[in-house]
């Protein structure tokens, strides 16, 4: 008789989501975010600058660029997003701000202002394959609406995935998912694509 297969190391990760710890991107975590992201800069030499650089300079900046950039950021100490961890090991990232630090969503039609309510915006997700659809992206928002919290948001946004019945690769779901979202807890508030709603939080 043949024994079932042991389980990976990937996969007996992803079962255990509740190991998973949030902290805040500081500048003593700055390794922490470059052991995540690897060499490609999470995305192809982005380094979670999409949404901070005019859209020509974002092109030419990516890889080493983009790095300096955002690495600038982090040293600033504005605390742009946050880590979760497995013990020791980064697995995921949230990027989370004041809407107005990324001045591509300005320009966008379809994520354009909802109204003139001071808002921080959560744009980004990159989450290690081993750790895909393993729920770690509900904590992350709930750490995200925390962070916000203390530093005295009152809304919150995102610009989720709604893929509706459809198959979506996870890896390309890195503004997140709508379930993901009403999970959460945010209430969609506007939808100028069929794919793509604003979805919102209010902190009491």
């Amino acid at each position: 008789m043949r024994r079932p297969a042991r389980a990976s190391a990937s996969t007996t990760r992803s079962a255990q989501p509740t190991r998973l710890v949030v902290r805040s991107l500081t500048p003593s975590r700055w390794p922490d975010l470059v052991r995540l992201f690897g060499p490609r800069g999470a995305s192809g030499g982005c380094w979670c600058m999409y949404w901070r650089r005019k859209r020509s300079e974002y092109v030419r900046g990516k890889g080493a660029d983009n790095r300096a950039a955002f690495r600038k950021v982090v040293a600033a100490g504005e605390a742009p997003g946050l880590l979760s961890y497995d013990g020791r090991r980064p697995v995921a990232w949230c990027a989370v701000a004041p809407r107005a630090v990324y001045p591509v969503l300005a320009n966008s039609r379809i994520l354009a202002p909802v109204d003139e309510r001071p808002v921080w915006s959560i744009t980004c997700f990159y989450v290690h394959r081993d750790y895909r659809r393993a729920g770690v992206t509900v904590p992350l928002l709930h750490a995200a609406v925390e962070h916000v919290r203390k530093r005295g948001g009152s809304v919150v946004e995102g610009y989720p995935i709604d893929p509706g019945a459809s198959p979506f690769p996870s890896a390309f779901a890195w503004t997140g998912l709508v379930s993901a979202f009403r999970k959460a807890g945010f209430k969609e508030v506007a939808r100028r694509s069929a794919t793509r709603p604003i979805m919102r939080i209010r902190i009491a």
